[in-house]
């Protein structure tokens, strides 16, 4: 797992930098002194987790996990306590008060790994053929072939097949890495589609089903070479 570090105070980072390569446990994805610089490292590139600071000027730590289109596994770190109900109802891994002490630290990562195993386990591929969904208790058999295009929704995503679309409790980037990448692509932070499902593309709009997926300007030249255009 790698992890980022999104820290006003550059002393902060350093330290909570440090206290991690102690650990062991985890690869330095990249730090960030603001929100808005966050924001565009997470939805550029993968993060497995985020070591979040709550005050910020401009876009607090609040504001940022939820502006997130798909999020990391969070842990909220914050020199004050008064915080802890606020974030209680926001689903992050645990919440460090500073100075982050290691015994804490090494607390919170195990709760990380968990979760992050729990979210790699929500779906599984069987030779590329199928996906297995689970669903609480239930494993759902998906045909890849059957797959339209997928969604990100929050901290959910939406598999959408014909005449009907399947909810599961994951991230998009865990989904993209189990499907056969010469059959599908990420043409949009928020959306994966299958190649072969493609009706037409009409300027930075897909069509599939007589319905509209936005195809974000990165993305146009790579997926015009994996469809070979002419």
């Amino acid at each position: 797992m790698n992890y980022l570090i999104v820290d006003d105070n550059k002393l902060a980072r350093m330290s909570l930098r440090e206290l991690i390569s102690q650990t062991n446990l985890l690869e330095f994805a990249g730090e960030c002194s603001s929100g808005a610089e966050a924001y565009q490292f997470i939805t550029s590139q993968r993060v497995d987790i985020l070591f979040l600071d709550i005050e910020m000027p401009g876009i607090t730590g609040i504001d940022l996990m939820k502006s997130l289109p798909a999020k990391p596994i969070i842990i909220f770190t914050t020199a004050k306590q008064n915080y802890v109900f606020d974030v209680f109802d926001l689903n992050v891994a645990d919440y460090l008060i500073k100075p982050v002490t290691p015994s804490r630290l090494l607390e919170a990562i195990t709760k990380a790994e968990k979760i992050y195993k729990y979210r790699n386990a929500t779906i599984s591929s069987v030779e590329k053929e199928f996906i297995f969904l689970k669903d609480k208790k239930v494993l759902k058999k998906i045909n890849i072939s059957e797959i339209l295009w997928i969604e990100a929704m929050g901290d959910y995503i939406k598999i959408h097949v014909p005449e009907k679309w399947y909810m599961a409790h994951t991230s998009l980037r865990l989904l993209e890495d189990k499907l056969p990448p010469e059959k599908f692509m990420k043409i949009h932070r928020s959306y994966i589609i299958a190649l072969n499902k493609i009706d037409s593309i009409e300027d930075n709009v897909i069509h599939i089903n007589k319905n509209m997926i936005p195809l974000a300007d990165s993305c146009r030249q790579q997926l015009f070479e994996k469809i070979n255009m002419i």
